[in-house]
C-alpha cells in the first residue's frame, strides 16, 4: 500500500449529494473545547505510557492553547513528544485509545454550534470533512462518531503494525491543511469557491482563503482582525463571549490550570 500524507474514510452526506460542494473543519478550539490530542495524552498517561512530569509539560502548553489560540513552536513540540511516546504501539491500541478518548473526553467537549454547522451542511448534502494536525486514527473516530464524511489528518509511519515513531509526510498543519484539500477537491472534483472552511487560528488562513466561503469560529486574535478586514463572518461559541478582555482571559487561565492540574492529579491517583 503507498504512503499517504492523508488518510480519507469517505461516507455519503444524508441529503441529495450537492455535486462540487463540501465543508471543512478544523477540530481543535473549532469544533470542540481544547486540543484533542492533550486528551489522547491524558489518556495515555492514564495507562502508563509516560511519566507525571512529561505530563505537565503537555498540560502547560494545552493551557497556552485555549488561553492564546496555536503556536508553532507548541505544536510542534507536542508533535516531538507525541511521536516519541508513540513509538512501538500497535495501531490496534491507538484505535482503541481514540474510542476512549472521544466517549470520556472528547465528546462533552464539542461546541454545539460547531456541530450544528456541519449538521446542516450534511443535510443539504454537502461533504463534511475534518482537518487537523490530530492523528488520522483519532480524527477518524470524531468524524465517524459524528457521522461526517471524513478527516484529514497527521499519518504516523506504521511497520508490522506498530508506530515507528516517524511520520509520513509532515504534520497536517498550516499551509499542508491547504495542500491536503486541494487533493481532495481535485479527487472528488469539487470547486471549492463553492465550498466552506472553518478554524480559529490565523495558522489556517492559507485553507480559509482557498474557499468562497470562509468562517472564523473562536477566533484568535489575529484571525479575528484578518476576518474583519476581510468580512468574513465569525462565530464565537465561547459562553458569554464575544471581544474578551484581558481580565476575562486571566481568569479563564486560572481556571483551565487548577482544571488541567486536578485532572492529572485525577488520573495520577492518591500517592503511595
Amino acid at each position: 500500500m503507498p504512503e499517504e500524507k492523508y488518510v480519507a474514510v469517505i461516507r455519503q452526506p444524508a441529503g441529495a449529494l450537492q455535486h462540487g460542494e463540501a465543508a471543512f473543519f478544523d477540530v481543535d478550539n473549532t469544533l470542540m473545547k481544547g486540543a484533542s490530542l492533550f486528551h489522547v495524552a491524558r489518556k495515555m498517561h492514564q495507562r502508563g505510557a509516560f511519566t507525571l512530569p512529561q505530563a505537565a509539560g503537555m498540560a502547560w502548553k494545552q493551557f497556552k492553547f485555549v488561553l492564546r489560540g496555536e503556536n508553532m513552536d507548541d505544536v510542534h513540540a507536542v508533535r516531538d513528544s507525541a511521536l516519541t511516546l508513540a513509538a512501538g504501539i500497535t495501531v490496534e491500541d491507538i484505535k482503541a485509545l481514540g474510542e476512549e478518548v472521544f466517549d470520556e473526553m472528547i465528546e462533552s467537549r464539542i461546541w454545539p454550534g460547531a456541530k450544528a454547522l456541519a449538521q446542516q451542511h450534511l443535510r443539504v448534502g454537502r461533504m463534511v470533512w475534518l482537518v487537523t494536525a490530530t492523528p488520522i486514527e483519532v480524527a477518524t473516530v470524531i468524524s465517524t462518531r459524528l457521522g461526517l464524511s471524513g478527516a484529514l489528518g497527521t499519518v504516523g509511519e506504521i511497520k508490522d503494525g506498530a508506530y515507528t515513531g516517524r511520520l509520513v509526510g509532515d504534520i497536517l498543519h498550516g499551509q499542508a491543511k491547504a495542500v491536503a484539500v486541494q487533493g481532495i477537491a481535485d479527487a472528488e472534483g469539487l470547486d471549492l469557491k463553492r465550498c466552506w472552511a472553518y478554524s480559529d487560528s490565523h495558522n489556517d488562513i492559507p485553507l480559509l482563503s482557498m474557499v468562497g466561503h470562509p468562517v472564523a469560529i473562536n477566533p484568535d486574535a489575529r484571525l479575528r482582525r484578518h476576518a474583519r478586514e476581510n468580512n468574513w463572518p465569525v462565530y464565537d461559541f465561547r459562553s458569554g463571549r464575544r471581544a474578551a478582555t484581558l481580565g476575562l482571559k486571566a481568569a479563564t487561565a486560572g481556571g483551565a490550570v487548577y482544571g488541567l492540574w486536578k485532572g492529572f492529579a485525577r488520573i495520577r491517583g492518591p500517592r503511595a
